[in-house]
């Protein structure tokens, strides 16, 4: 047990490691991340109107900016060289039927699922419970898409659901820690977020630090105005540290077992 966590230590501090080493070469990503939230926003405002084909359209734009955003994530994890403004035009487009078809895949039986739960009494309780599997199981999702490039969409959840079941502990105990305070109510808000699209939401991608980092300094007892301002200065800051926490994270968990890492620790 002390082996496992110790080596368990050392692997968060490796993953720490160099998702400092990479903020600090591909900051540049901290302001594409607002330009991608203003991009959306007005999108949002713009085909507010529309019904459903305004979704479809959303839904097209949302996939189009988690594509550029895992491609950048990926070149910062890789590393190797700075990432610059010249990088964005390229990455648009990247990934962006991956997030199509893993979005349908787990979009198209969820309607279903709720039109024939409309009667059921327990539907909130249900559907709370699905979107928490969904949010587990599927939470690695978009490192799995830029990093084991699977081909289809069920390759892709097949992994991610295979990843999970062998590093559950690993993955999840940095969110359990940072969420701990706010009791299983906040856990379960957020995983229903994230459920319905497979993690790959640009919203929930920016919403989970917001409202992370809104609970801490409420906790600290910062005044709501200060803390408000202080937010949505840090949000973005750490949005791009949660997604280059998580791809070193899912590199250095895809790229070796558990066993595997005790024995190193024991070996150093």
């Amino acid at each position: 047990m002390q082996g496992y966590l110790h080596a368990t230590i050392r692997l968060y501090q490796q993953s720490l490691l160099a998702t400092l080493i990479s903020l600090r070469q591909c900051w540049v990503l901290i302001p594409i991340v607002m330009i991608f939230a203003i991009g959306l926003v007005l999108v949002t405002s713009l085909i507010g109107p529309l019904g459903m084909i305004g979704g479809f359209i959303l839904g097209a734009a949302n996939a189009l900016i988690i594509g550029a955003t895992l491609s950048l994530t990926e070149e910062a994890v890789r590393g190797g060289r700075r990432l610059r403004w010249q990088d964005l035009p390229s990455s648009m487009g990247q990934y962006f039927w991956d997030v199509i078809s893993v979005g349908f895949l787990v979009w198209f039986p969820l309607i279903f699922l709720e039109m024939g739960l409309q009667t059921n009494p327990y539907q909130p309780l249900i559907a709370s419970a699905i979107f928490f599997l969904i949010f587990v199981l599927l939470n690695p999702v978009p490192e799995v898409i830029y990093q084991s490039r699977k081909g289809s969409a069920l390759e892709i959840v097949q992994e991610s659901y295979e990843f999970v079941l062998e590093n559950w502990i690993e993955w999840f105990l940095p969110v359990a820690i940072a969420i701990a305070p706010f009791g299983l109510s906040f856990f379960f808000q957020i995983s229903s977020q994230a459920g319905r699209r497979g993690g790959l939401d640009f919203w929930h991608l920016i919403t989970l630090p917001f409202s992370v980092l809104s609970q801490w300094l409420s906790l600290l007892g910062i005044s709501p105005n200060a803390s408000f301002i202080l937010v949505l200065i840090l949000t973005p800051i750490a949005t791009v540290v949660m997604l280059l926490f998580r791809g070193h994270l899912f590199a250095a968990l895809h790229h070796s077992s558990r066993r595997q890492r005790m024995f190193q620790q024991r070996m150093q």
